[in-house]
């Protein structure tokens, strides 16, 4: 089930790290937003470099946690509807536990912004990014 919540709002919610269970705080952003303190660490998770954006509005680049480029190509061409894109992109982050724990284990102590240029907060790989990593 995927929980919508308004942009940018702190999204918290209590799982398990390891063997701890902790409070996660993270928050979704479209990339070209403005920088505010409340965003904490702000990650980008897109798998190229957005235009017009300077390395010192984001904290840390995590390209592997964007849609492979096939995957994306074949969304935005209109060949994947949501409804396969979003369990498909949902597959390829099932492949990367050691990187999802290490957002988990940084969200876990501080603040994390999921960073990515889509426009639309409901179909947008941050979002199922955010409730991947809360939904352990």
């Amino acid at each position: 089930m995927l929980l919508a919540v308004a942009p940018g709002l702190l999204h918290t919610r209590n799982v398990a790290v390891g063997r701890s269970v902790v409070a996660l705080r993270i928050r979704t952003k479209r990339v070209y937003e403005r920088p505010a303190p409340e965003d904490g660490e702000r990650l980008l998770v897109m798998r190229l470099w957005p235009r017009g954006i300077r390395k010192e509005s984001v904290s840390r680049w995590e390209p592997e946690l964007g849609p492979s480029r096939p995957l994306l190509k074949a969304f935005r061409s209109g060949e994947l509807a949501w409804d396969e894109y979003a369990p498909a992109y949902l597959n390829e982050m099932a492949q990367k536990p050691e990187l999802l724990d290490s957002v988990r284990r940084l969200a876990s102590s501080k603040t994390v912004t999921l960073l990515c240029g889509c426009q639309d907060e409901e179909r947008c790989h941050r979002t199922l990014l955010r409730n991947a990593l809360e939904n352990k």
